[in-house]
């Protein structure tokens, strides 16, 4: 006979991001599809009642964990003042900022309030701490970030957890080079969060090369292989709108993950994985 089902989490990044986005995953929230969410509170169009509609579906029932997803990168803002390097009032681009990063020239006490004021702009939407922290494309993972991020979260939020990305086996996917740098970065970042005392997820997946013809529901089931209790799959559903094709190159095949989850195929995958979100 079978075991229990394992509990594992779909976290759909980037509430927050636009309405339509936003829209998309509290409807995969109702129907029981995804059980995470961590929001964008540097969106532009972020506000209060994104917060409430999301808030309210845990009202009667535990739907969804909900967390910050911490955002440093361009085209997004920083929430406090003085913060460097940026450029145009607004963060790096990724690259830029992986650089910085590695070459830790972010002024440590500026990238702390930055971190602290998300933090705290997330209390201010939602009443209380988040679930969890991770970061929009992966920041939080880079050096020097890292250590700034897992101060704060141990400091303010003691009680989150804070995802890692590191896969089961880094060997089952040489071919993935985002991946192996997650891979590499996560190491790292587990070293430091144990000594901090800072909980972080087992497993990660659902990293894939968004090419326009990528095929999510041939992908996915390829992430769920020997995942343990409490791993997070990543993903990205969400409807197109005109904010989004402003603020991000991911539009299409976030509509392609929606229609997967919402489809009857998903379900079953996760039952064949011995795997469930609720």
């Amino acid at each position: 006979m079978a075991g229990p089902h394992r509990h594992i989490w779909l976290c759909a990044d980037d509430y927050g991001i636009s309405h339509s986005v936003n829209t998309a995953i509290r409807d995969l929230i109702m129907r029981g599809r995804i059980n995470a969410t961590s929001v964008m509170v540097t969106a532009p169009h972020f506000d209060r009642a994104d917060a409430a509609s999301l808030k309210v579906l845990n009202a009667d029932m535990p739907r969804v964990a909900i967390g910050l997803h911490l955002t440093l990168t361009a085209p997004f803002r920083p929430l406090s003042q003085g913060f460097q390097p940026q450029r145009d009032d607004a963060f790096l681009p990724l690259n830029l900022t992986m650089r910085a990063a590695m070459w830790r020239r972010f002024r440590h006490e500026k990238l702390a309030i930055e971190i602290a004021t998300q933090l705290h702009s997330f209390v201010t939407a939602f009443g209380r701490p988040p679930d969890f922290v991770d970061g929009h494309q992966h920041v939080h993972l880079f050096p020097q970030i890292r250590d700034a991020v897992l101060n704060v979260v141990s400091e303010v939020a003691p009680n989150a957890w804070v995802r890692q990305c590191g896969r089961i086996s880094r060997w089952g996917g040489l071919l993935d080079r985002k991946g192996l740098l997650l891979d590499l970065l996560s190491h790292r970042f587990r070293h430091h969060a144990r000594k901090l005392g800072v909980r972080t997820n087992p497993a990660f997946a659902g990293t894939y090369d968004f090419k326009p013809d990528a095929d999510i529901a041939r992908l996915f089931p390829a992430f769920l292989k020997r995942l343990p209790e409490s791993s997070v799959v990543m993903c990205h559903p969400g409807f197109v709108d005109a904010e989004l094709k402003r603020l991000d190159p991911l539009t299409t095949l976030r509509e392609r993950e929606y229609a997967y989850f919402n489809s009857e195929a998903f379900p079953a995958v996760l039952a064949a994985h011995g795997l469930t979100l609720a």
